[in-house]
């Protein structure tokens, strides 16, 4: 019995001990446990509060509207600048010149501005507010695969001549819907479906008529400056990246040999001769892709003066104004659709959309009448034609032009250019402040180039900028 209680007092002990230690080594945070001999923690800080919505402050502007205060430039010492313009040999024999305040629309100085003169690619700022004005500037183009006949699809083309050759991209304007993107859901569909083999129809009778203009010489084509005009196409039908390259002969058919392939990547191959034929109006949809905005499209051919799509765009102008997409029908709506704003139109007459054919004649006054118009604050839907016109010095077709001058950023303008004809149509705020608008267009050019009257006109551009005038 002693034996018994002295072991368990001496497994007590030990237990004592043991447990005396634990707890040691618990308050020295060595063992895991509840005891610790470290600092009491600062309380947590309060779970923070959201503060409730509150009305934010009006933001501020970064420019403000025209001063309508701001003097405007002497008459006299503007007609000077003007008489000394149309005396420059550079010019030639046939000028005409307007300058107008653009508040107000009162003409500061002119010279023979009523009378039509061979306009070139300032054209281009007609189709522009036709196209904003009756389509509008959100407007897309979609271009569609289609059922067709039995076994049969159907690539309809919209009117985008501006197709990627694969994916499209959303930040493009030239390629933003893509080929590959409409292969990839037709496929998909046709796949799914278990037709595999398909033949294929070509639709682009949106467009009618002739698609290279009478009014073209040969060498246009040749050398790239256009394209025959269809209402499908790959990048503009440019063989090469190149700034005037040499384009497909058939657009709309090299378009569906493309898609052709595009289709046989993803599983689905098209038998039998590519067709022309026009898709049913209540046939099955299997795909579309959509290009840019139109407001973006026009932006792309004001800056870059590309006449394919600026005649693409004015064959739209008549399908919408219900008129046959031709040369004839875009010529016709887009004039319409300029004399429907208030602009005066008699007199002027089209070749085409673009400016490049013969036989187009438009005024300095209307011009600049239509220019007043598509920047009046009202008509919203216009601004594009402002904003799209290219930067002295810094974009589009003037990002050579006024690099070295004290007017540039100060300048947009649309650039006129053909053989023996150069113009220049757009808006420059004067030293005061003051926007002017102003056309100038002279046809008759001597032989030379372009180098000669394009530094006049830029010179007296870039005197109207600094001008004060009084």
């Amino acid at each position: 019995m002693a034996a018994a209680a002295r072991a368990a007092g001496t497994a007590a002990l030990v237990l004592v001990l043991a447990t005396g230690g634990y707890a040691t080594a618990d308050a020295y945070d060595l063992v895991p446990g509840v005891l610790t001999l470290a600092p009491e923690p600062a309380p947590a800080a309060a779970f923070p509060q959201a503060p409730g919505a509150v009305e934010g402050v009006a933001p501020a502007g970064v420019l403000g509207g025209l001063d309508a205060g701001s003097p405007l430039p002497s008459a006299a010492a503007v007609q000077a600048r003007v008489d000394a313009l149309v005396a420059d040999a550079r010019l030639g024999s046939s000028v005409g010149v307007v300058v107008a305040d653009q508040l107000t629309g009162q003409v500061i100085a002119q010279h023979r501005g009523a009378e039509a003169r061979t306009p070139a690619s300032t054209a281009k700022l007609l189709t522009a507010v036709a196209a904003l004005s009756e389509i509008g500037p959100s407007a897309t183009l979609q271009t569609r695969v289609v059922r067709g006949k039995a076994g049969q699809i159907v690539l309809v083309g919209g009117g985008d001549v501006m197709l990627a050759a694969g994916a499209g991209s959303p930040d493009a304007v030239n390629g933003r819907a893509g080929l590959a993107d409409l292969a990839d859901q037709a496929a998909a569909q046709l796949v799914a479906a278990g037709e595999p083999n398909v033949t294929l129809a070509v639709d682009d009778t949106l467009f009618s008529g002739a698609t290279v203009s009478p009014t073209w010489s040969a060498s246009d084509v040749n050398l790239g400056f256009v394209a025959p005009v269809t209402a499908l196409e790959v990048n503009i039908a440019k063989l090469t990246d190149a700034e005037y390259p040499p384009r497909q002969t058939d657009p709309s058919m090299s378009a569906a040999k493309a898609f052709v392939a595009l289709l046989a990547e993803r599983g689905v191959t098209v038998t039998g001769a590519l067709v022309r034929a026009a898709a049913t109006p209540d046939a099955a949809q299997l795909a579309v892709v959509e290009s840019a905005p139109m407001g973006d499209i026009v932006d792309y051919f004001l800056h870059t003066s590309d006449n394919t799509v600026t005649e693409a765009v004015g064959r739209l102008v008549a399908v919408d104004a219900g008129l046959p997409a031709s040369f004839e029908g875009a010529t016709v709506s887009v004039l319409r659709a300029v004399a429907a704003l208030g602009v005066d139109t008699t007199g002027a007459a089209l070749a085409d959309a673009s400016g490049l054919g013969d036989g187009s004649a438009l005024s300095p006054t209307l011009l600049v009448e239509m220019m007043r118009v598509a920047s009046d604050p009202t008509r919203p839907e216009l601004r594009r034609v402002m904003t799209g016109m290219p930067v002295a010095g810094l974009s589009g077709t003037l990002s050579d032009r006024y690099t070295a001058s004290s007017a540039r950023g100060m300048v947009r303008a649309k650039t006129g250019s053909l053989t023996g004809v150069t113009s220049l149509a757009g808006t420059v705020v004067d030293a005061d402040g003051r926007l002017l608008v102003f056309a100038v267009m002279a046809d008759q050019t001597p032989p030379g180039g372009q180098w000669g009257p394009r530094t006049a006109i830029d010179a007296f551009v870039t005197d109207l900028a600094a001008c004060g005038c009084q």
